[in-house]
């Protein structure tokens, strides 16, 4: 067994773990890979010549301090209940505090995630609202923003202490999600047939139904800062504080 960072080279085994694990398209696999994979910011098990779990993270910011945003962590079916994926994250660990980061921060889909990251020393760390709403049949005005300006603007909605997210994080959103302004609210969005999901929100919510409309949508899936959902947790490198908001996650 051997862990190490992969190379490009190991791109199509990473692919066919991904897809075991998560289901996602190709066409997904293809943004990621093209945009956001980086062989510094990845690290994989290989066994008998295959990998058989993988991580990979995103640099984000709390206040001035790196940290790292863990993502698309995978081990294969076949090789499950076997300590993998804690042996990886142990070394994942190690490596970002080598390499000067404050912390780790990670999003799990399910409870009995949240019980298994608890029990490698992580904390939940922000919560959120997430919630329906039905298009009404009212227009508001949204103008499409660029990366740069989202970021610009979103750093003055977030609270303090929270996880700032820009850079490649942003890039890779903005492959397969749109960012919009209004005149009292922020958001980054996608639609998939007649569902706008609304990945994060800030401002005004009495506009959703509205905005739901204005970009065609019929329904929209909304995530905003709030206190209802456990969502993030995070892992403390340094003797640091705990961010208080991270809400931008690519799922």
């Amino acid at each position: 067994m051997k862990i190490h960072n992969p190379s490009p080279s190991d791109i199509p085994m990473l692919r066919d773990l991904w897809k075991e694990a998560f289901g996602d398209t190709d066409e997904f696999l293809d943004v990621f890979f093209s945009t956001a994979f980086d062989t510094d910011r990845s690290l994989c098990i290989t066994k008998d010549n295959k990998i058989v779990s993988a991580l990979y993270w995103f640099d984000c910011y709390v206040g001035c301090e790196k940290s790292a945003y863990i993502y698309a962590v995978a081990t294969a079916v076949s090789h499950r209940s076997q300590g993998l994926c804690r042996k990886l994250m142990d070394k994942t660990h190690l490596l970002l505090k080598d390499k000067s980061y404050a912390g780790a921060v990670l999003v799990p889909c399910s409870k009995s995630l949240f019980d298994f990251y608890e029990k490698l020393g992580y904390k939940t760390c922000s919560y959120v609202d997430e919630f329906k709403t039905k298009a009404d049949k009212g227009y508001t005005f949204i103008e499409e923003i660029n990366a740069d300006e989202f970021a610009k603007l979103r750093r003055k909605h977030l609270p303090e202490n929270a996880v700032i997210q820009e850079g490649e994080n942003l890039k890779f959103l903005s492959a397969f999600a749109k960012f919009y302004k209004g005149d009292d609210f922020l958001l980054v969005s996608y639609k998939e047939k007649d569902i706008l999901h609304i990945k994060e929100f800030f401002g005004n919510k009495e506009k959703l139904a509205s905005i739901t409309n204005t970009l065609g949508a019929k329904e929209s899936l909304c995530r905003t800062t709030g206190s209802t959902n456990p969502f993030s947790m995070y892992y403390p490198l340094k003797s640091t504080a705990s961010p208080s908001y991270f809400g931008l996650a690519f799922d």
